[in-house]
């Protein structure tokens, strides 16, 4: 195995409580690294009241077709709280309850989803738990599709519904488009529909790339956001926080005063000395992370070709990894062309 050891400049992690920051737990979190920068109490189960719609939402984009019809049956006769105020037996498009759901809060379009998706509530939570399962939201446990928390509970932390917000951020397209919706209008055979999103930090916080927000009188007030200024994009979870928004719009202000997107390695302008290795070596993506200007003289990358000779083209050759104060933060792979 050959190596080749690169020095670069980059930086290190935070973990501060702030008096800007009234929630009982908190978390801002890069989107695309994972990386925490800022902290309070991120790991304490709490209920969520209806920032479970984000799961929701994940599993009918997933498991779902955006144009199917989905009937309104006995299930939204139980329903309360905040509704999109469906009709018994009214038709609607997969799409348009997620716009209910998301802009409005509907209670009565998460449980048509569920209904629609799976052949009852039980299954489609199921599924929930089973994505929760799989991105590691180890303090998670959803027990309904809308969060509601009277007979039943779900349960969560500010660090686990950041990573959900990332990963539906980062893989949903439809999910980015309607959590940055602030007017929608549709219509039914029945009626039709106009509604405003009730995540008031779009308006408020010029950089809000979108977000749930969600109440009950046992949870608090719950929000989760995203935000995207000069290239960094954030997502801001606060559970039990009678201030949130003005939480969200501090909590962004002091990261984006820290903190910079740095690109640790271009794939554009990556080479190699034709002394080390005699063909063209390329990577297909370029590596970013947030860092702190003094984080920067603490970052390394060290190079590593796997494979010398007998190789395809296009094959895997090697990789680079990258630390941040001895840290690894990530990992590129090389070809060859």
């Amino acid at each position: 195995m050959f190596f080749l050891f690169l020095l670069m400049f980059l930086i290190a992690p935070v973990n501060s409580s702030a008096k800007m920051d009234t929630a009982t737990s908190s978390i801002v979190m890069d989107i695309d690294s994972g990386r925490i920068l800022y902290s309070n109490n991120i790991h304490e189960k709490r209920l969520i009241a209806s920032i479970t719609k984000i799961m929701t939402a994940v599993i009918a984009i997933e498991n779902g077709c955006l144009e199917d019809k989905f009937t309104a049956k006995e299930e939204i006769l139980q329903m309360y709280g905040t509704s999109i105020y469906l009709e018994y037996k009214e038709k609607m498009s997969l799409n348009d309850l997620l716009y209910g759901l998301m802009l409005r809060s509907g209670n009565d379009a998460a449980v048509v989803i569920a209904n629609n998706i799976c052949k009852n509530e039980t299954e489609f939570v199921k599924k929930m738990n089973q994505k929760a399962k799989k991105l590691k939201m180890d303090d998670t446990k959803f027990s309904n599709s809308h969060g509601l928390d009277e007979k039943t509970k779900n349960y969560s932390s500010a660090y686990d519904m950041a990573l959900l917000s990332s990963y539906a951020y980062k893989n949903h397209k439809i999910y980015r488009k309607i959590t940055k919706t602030k007017k929608y209008e549709t219509n039914t055979k029945n009626k039709s529909y106009l509604w405003y999103n009730r995540n008031k930090l779009l308006s408020s916080y010029e950089y809000c790339t979108g977000g749930k927000n969600g109440y009950t009188p046992s949870a608090g007030r719950t929000l989760v956001t995203t935000a995207e200024k000069e290239g960094l994009r954030l997502t801001v979870v606060t559970l039990d926080d009678s201030n949130e928004y003005k939480t969200h719009e501090n909590l962004y202000n002091y990261v984006y005063s820290m903190y910079e997107n740095y690109k640790i390695i271009d794939k554009e302008t990556f080479a190699v000395d034709k002394t080390f290795f005699k063909d063209n070596l390329y990577l297909k993506k370029s590596f970013s992370y947030p860092l702190k200007e003094e984080e920067l003289d603490k970052v390394k990358t060290v190079m590593k070709i796997t494979k010398l000779s007998n190789y395809n083209k296009n094959e895997k050759v090697g990789y680079i990894d990258i630390y941040l104060s001895n840290k690894k933060i990530g990992s590129v792979n090389i070809y060859v062309e």
